[in-house]
């Protein structure tokens, strides 16, 4: 008998006319210890993490995992985004979602594009979560070096060092985080986790042991 359960569902908002597609895993029996919020990338989708184990892992670790699909992509096609790509979201989108999904406080994953829905997120409503997994997310540089100094919430940040773009532009803003770490993925790109899943799964479950 499995000890994860795997289920799919949609959640609506009231910002967005059509509804948002998730995978959720959590262990078969018992409670959760913790909520984790998945988002993705442009070209990538909810589909990802469950391909790669980060959902079964999650939930093998005692952890309710949710992974969206951002409006526009993967399953949530038709949903329209709050924002274009590459501006802000609104920051009470993703409350919005954590909400209906009832997901406070949550561990939010939030690699390349969807950091124009978590930073926004981050900065405004810091106290609904428990911890922030960076994945060279774009949008660091709206925010300022004081305003990533306030936010007081457990970061691990995580990049390729292949990734000499984003993940080193990310780096310079995020590493003003007040209470952060970092792993770099040796050989890894962009999308690291995809690339080398073992070593982001161990990353992963190493920091969350520390929550």
């Amino acid at each position: 008998m499995s000890t994860v359960k795997m289920t799919e569902g949609s959640v609506q908002l009231a910002s967005c006319k059509e509804p948002l597609f998730y995978r959720q895993s959590e262990p078969a029996v018992g409670e959760a210890k913790m909520s984790v919020l998945l988002l993705h990338g442009i070209r990538f989708s909810s589909e990802n993490w469950l391909n790669i184990g980060t959902l079964d892992i999650l939930a093998q670790n005692g952890c309710r995992a949710v992974a969206i699909d951002l409006p526009g992509l993967g399953r949530s096609q038709s949903a329209e985004a709050p924002a274009a790509v590459g501006e802000l979201a609104p920051p009470d989108f993703l409350k919005d979602v954590c909400e209906q999904l009832n997901l406070i406080p949550v561990v939010v994953i939030s690699p390349s594009l969807s950091g124009m829905y978590s930073l926004p997120f981050l900065h405004q409503h810091q106290a609904l979560i428990r911890a922030y997994i960076p994945v060279a997310p774009i949008c660091t540089d709206k925010f300022t070096k004081e305003q990533y100094q306030n936010v007081k919430v457990p970061s691990l940040i995580v990049y390729g060092d292949k990734d000499t773009q984003l993940g080193e532009v990310s780096l310079a803003s995020l590493s003003n985080l007040a209470i952060h770490s970092v792993v770099v993925m040796k050989g890894a790109g962009h999308p690291c986790y995809l690339e080398d899943p073992n070593t982001w799964h161990k990353a992963l479950t190493d920091f969350l042991n520390t929550l």
